[in-house]
């Protein structure tokens, strides 16, 4: 190896190459792994949604109790929160103050599959899903970070012409005539 400059001995006693700030981040890695999330930038969004959701609560909090404005906006955040299925019940702002990254992580088309029984397990679902296998509703979903609320979780189904479709009604011995004629 060459010797360095002096220049660059300068620089490098600035820096400590056993403890970058980006290795700090294993909770992260964990939440990536758990939840199979492909790109790091959807998790770094759900961080940041969780964060400001968190602030937005702590600062409701802060209102005087009996101020109408806090009683209009503790019920719009909780209403929001609860149709976006990120808290359990309508009750207690408290609950605003526990959403994470990870309760948006939850609400993704990929563990609703698996809550659902659609698929045995999250690598499964998300190949389901970039293959255009799976509907929400009346359109098709290919991105595995489509978040589904409250409302659409019911509407998650197969698309009519997958395979995978066919496969388990004629498992569940579901399959119509109707299917059977290709028409």
């Amino acid at each position: 190896m060459r010797q360095l400059k002096y220049a660059e001995k300068k620089l490098l006693k600035h820096t400590d190459f056993l403890k970058w700030e980006v290795d700090n981040n294993l909770k992260e890695v964990k939440i990536l792994k758990r939840y199979m999330i492909q790109r790091r930038d959807d998790y770094t969004l759900y961080n940041k949604m969780s964060r400001e959701t968190r602030e937005l609560a702590n600062k409701i909090k802060d209102l005087d109790p009996k101020d109408p404005f806090r009683m209009e906006a503790s019920g719009r955040l909780i209403e929001k929160l609860y149709t976006m299925g990120l808290i359990p019940t309508k009750w207690n702002l408290e609950f605003c103050n526990r959403v994470s990254a990870s309760s948006f992580c939850r609400r993704r088309l990929p563990c609703i599959m698996v809550r659902n029984k659609m698929s045995p397990n999250l690598s499964t679902a998300i190949t389901f899903i970039e293959h255009g296998h799976i509907r929400v509703g009346p359109e098709v979903v290919k991105d595995p970070a489509f978040l589904v609320t409250r409302a659409l979780e019911d509407y998650v189904t197969w698309v009519d012409t997958s395979a995978i479709r066919k496969h388990v009604k004629e498992y569940n011995e579901e399959r119509d005539d109707f299917d059977l004629s290709n028409c």
